[in-house]
């Protein structure tokens, strides 16, 4: 009934900066124009964290372009948006940034099998230099290795 999406935005600085420990799936209280503009894949997620507000969790800096269409119901670019968990995965996300100091990362940014906006988040713990330097020397192999292997 619904045609697969291929909106996929990635936040690459999250898992450069960050160690993702582990990762929710949480949905986003939009306005009409903003889900019209991730559909043509006008968003991004540079610089964007999350928040704890009155218990409830925020997504903040999220960039969604205006959408070209909208006039003067069109909305404003880095609102907060407000994301949706179940309880239960709010307690354990509040309880761990509380605390162990760890940080809620935006990972990716998705559109559902149902057409809905989903963004996926994930506890994280920030990296040391010596990690970030480790992470390069990997990705560096693997593209030589596979650079051979198609030779």
């Amino acid at each position: 009934m619904y045609k697969k999406s291929n909106i996929n935005i990635k936040n690459k600085r999250a898992t450069f900066d960050y160690e993702i420990l582990d990762r929710f799936v949480a949905g986003i209280q939009l306005y009409g124009t903003e889900i019209k503009s991730i559909r043509d894949g006008k968003a991004g997620l540079n610089d964007t964290y999350c928040t704890f507000i009155n218990n409830e969790l925020w997504v903040k800096n999220m960039h969604i372009s205006t959408y070209f269409f909208g006039t003067y119901n069109n909305h404003d670019v880095r609102r907060d948006r407000k994301l949706l968990l179940n309880k239960r995965e709010l307690t354990k996300l509040l309880r761990g940034t509380k605390e162990t100091g760890l940080t809620i990362v935006p990972t990716k940014l998705f559109i559902s099998e149902k057409g809905l906006a989903k963004l996926e988040i994930g506890m994280a713990k920030g990296k040391k230099n010596y990690d970030k330097r480790q992470s390069l020397k990997e990705k560096e192999d693997k593209r030589i290795i596979a650079r051979a292997l198609n030779e």
